[in-house]
């Protein structure tokens, strides 16, 4: 699944290409990904996007009035072909623009979603209402932390994956700030100390940071855009890495389910 490094990554490719062209044509092959279909393009048809922003896992293409909000979910990608090339199997969306580009929608699951909103409308939407702080916003102190996990009967790991608490973070890096914070992953939220929450936040804080310097983590099939790949992958010291020997202390790097997620951590150093 797209990360908040990964989607920081399909972002700023996508910015170095399809900014300020006209958009002569949106074709959508599976509706239920765009809402208001036909709206969007009667909207979308001689408007160019002016910039491309990102709230959490969100991308926003920008026009003069409106966002075009996509959501990737678990394996939407984007890819610019030319317009001549045949539209393959799992590609769901495709914007034409005036220069011959073609920007695809790939998505083999189809649970990505597109919707068009009024700038000034942006923050009435629920689903970006209810999002909580980035892991890479200045914004985020261990007071806030402690404050979201104090009361919380459920394990850390969950909590991490909420995205009203942390806003980006997914399954693979949760795995990795809570190895470098030295917590297990089934510590219940109430049990985190302020002292611990100030670790997931400097953990978070740079290992995102690193990611998206590296272009994300490629896991299964996620690509971005142009077939660029991350290579944060390589730094990975406990997602994926099950059996292998901890880079702290040896012991074997273990598995496990936590409400039907997977979970890799180091028994050892996560007590």
């Amino acid at each position: 699944m797209p990360e908040i490094a990964e989607v920081e990554t399909v972002r700023v490719t996508l910015k170095q290409r399809i900014l300020n062209q006209k958009i002569k044509d949106f074709k959508v092959f599976y509706k239920p990904i765009v809402k208001n279909p036909d709206e969007v393009r009667k909207f979308l048809l001689h408007k160019e996007f002016i910039d491309i922003k990102r709230i959490g896992k969100y991308l926003l293409f920008e026009t003069d009035t409106h966002y075009l909000l996509s959501h990737l979910r678990m394996e939407g990608k984007y890819f610019l072909k030319n317009e001549k090339d045949p539209i393959e199997k799992h590609e769901h969306v495709e914007f034409l623009f005036e220069n011959g580009l073609s920007m695809r929608y790939h998505d083999t699951r189809k649970f990505g979603r597109m919707e068009l909103v009024e700038k000034e409308k942006l923050y009435d939407l629920e689903c970006i209402k209810k999002l909580g702080i980035e892991p890479i916003d200045p914004k985020l102190t261990k007071e806030y932390l402690f404050s979201k996990l104090k009361d919380r009967h459920v394990p850390i790991k969950t909590l991490l994956l909420d995205q009203s608490i942390l806003c980006g973070l997914g399954n693979i890096y949760a795995d990795e700030v809570l190895f470098a914070s030295f917590i297990h992953p089934t510590r219940l939220g109430s049990s985190i100390t302020l002292e611990e929450c100030e670790r997931i936040k400097e953990s978070s804080n740079k290992i995102i940071h690193e990611a998206i310097l590296m272009g994300g983590t490629t896991i299964r099939s996620y690509t971005s855009s142009l077939g660029v790949t991350g290579r944060f992958q390589q730094n990975l010291k406990v997602h994926k890495q099950e059996g292998k020997p901890c880079p702290i202390c040896q012991a074997k790097i273990q598995k496990m389910r936590i409400h039907g997620r997977s979970a890799y951590y180091c028994p050892k150093c996560q007590k």
